[in-house]
């Protein structure tokens, strides 16, 4: 019987990284059938359609319950289609995006990171989508700027629970937080579901910090592996300079989540690379694919049968045995073309797999 997965299609280098991790997923390779329902969310498409398709795509995102997705462009005019992923976050009903930075084996990382840094951000709200105007004379020095921006309580709740249930599989401490001293309403209610959720998992190490203090403590930090709750846009700062600190914003993978109404259970996932769409890379086949090739072995794990987590082992496994082995993309100082990477990644997939039937 196959799985269903939503195929999210996007723009630029975007989309031709997508087709690289679409390889990795063809029944050949990972030794169980899938079927891809496939959405055109090209800035092109989603112009012409008005993001109808966007909002198509989400409703099947929530029906089938995982998805994997380009990069896409975000226009800069005003009353344009802007990003989809605030709707596609919508749609699914998504609280939590997900990215861990860890290292990339043979590849120095900066400030002498190695165990691994996860970020579980709040995938709506905050500063993002937030109400915006002006008063005053346009361009006067009176001019002021006032922006409104929200939080709910269950979008706190399941960042802080999925945070402390993503430490105890991970093995790691809860670190960080927000700025609760400065705004004890508004960021202060994150934190008092990092309080509720320490309640209810004593057994995990909990270190809430600032998040200026967490920003500064990250840079020193050398030991635990850490999980890190954060605000929208403080997850957004963090998650990016946290890949960074591994060698590459390449090498990683994010996965949007929606938690069931208890917030027990992960019921939707949407995987993506971190990365944009690199538009000076296109059609040169020189970018490295790792992001979106571990968006898909990312998506497996969520998956309930055994086959596909054990792909999705493989798939992790493979792609980062061949960083180890040198077969690298420019971006991590080697000369490996996008389809050389995917190639050497397919070929280790299947005898991984392979050995592991025999052995089993």
């Amino acid at each position: 019987m196959s799985r269903t997965i939503v195929i999210l299609e996007g723009d630029q280098t975007g989309q031709e990284l997508l087709e690289e991790a679409l390889r990795v997923l063809d029944e050949s390779v990972i030794r169980f059938p899938l079927e891809f329902i496939r959405y055109d969310l090209s800035l092109e498409n989603r112009r012409a359609t008005n993001n109808e398709v966007v909002y198509a795509a989400g409703r099947a995102l929530r029906n089938h319950t995982v998805g994997l997705k380009a990069a896409t462009i975000t226009p800069e005019i005003k009353g344009d289609v802007g990003s989809p992923n605030r709707i596609l976050r919508e749609e699914m009903d998504a609280e939590i995006i997900l990215r861990t930075g860890r290292r990339i084996p043979g590849v120095r990382p900066a400030a002498g990171v190695y165990a691994p840094i996860s970020i579980v951000r709040m995938a709506r709200g905050d500063a993002y989508g937030a109400k915006e105007w002006r008063e005053g004379e346009a361009d006067s020095l009176d001019e002021i700027a006032y922006r409104t921006e929200r939080i709910t309580r269950r979008v706190c709740r399941d960042v802080a629970e999925y945070a402390f249930q993503h430490a105890k599989r991970t093995n790691a401490k809860v670190f960080g937080g927000p700025k609760y001293t400065v705004s004890p309403v508004y960021e202060g209610m994150l934190k008092e579901e990092m309080d509720a959720a320490s309640a209810r998992h004593p057994q995990i190490r909990y270190e809430p910090q600032l998040i200026d203090a967490t920003f500064a403590l990250l840079l020193s930090s050398a030991g635990d592996p850490m999980v890190i709750p954060s605000l929208n846009r403080d997850g957004d700062l963090l998650s990016d300079m946290v890949l960074q600190m591994f060698g590459s914003i390449a090498g990683s993978e994010s996965m949007v989540i929606s938690l069931d109404p208890k917030g027990e259970f992960v019921d939707c996932v949407m995987a993506e690379a971190p990365h944009g769409t690199a538009p000076a890379l296109e059609g040169r086949n020189v970018a490295n694919p790792m992001g979106m090739i571990l968006a898909a072995a990312g998506l497996l794990s969520f998956m309930k049968e055994d086959e596909l987590k054990l792909a999705s082992r493989a798939i992790y496994e493979a792609t980062l045995e061949a960083v180890y082995d040198g077969v690298r993309t420019s971006d991590l100082t080697g000369n490996a073309h996008t389809d050389e990477f995917t190639d050497e990644v397919i070929r280790r997939v299947r005898g991984k797999l392979e050995v592991w039937s025999s052995l089993s």
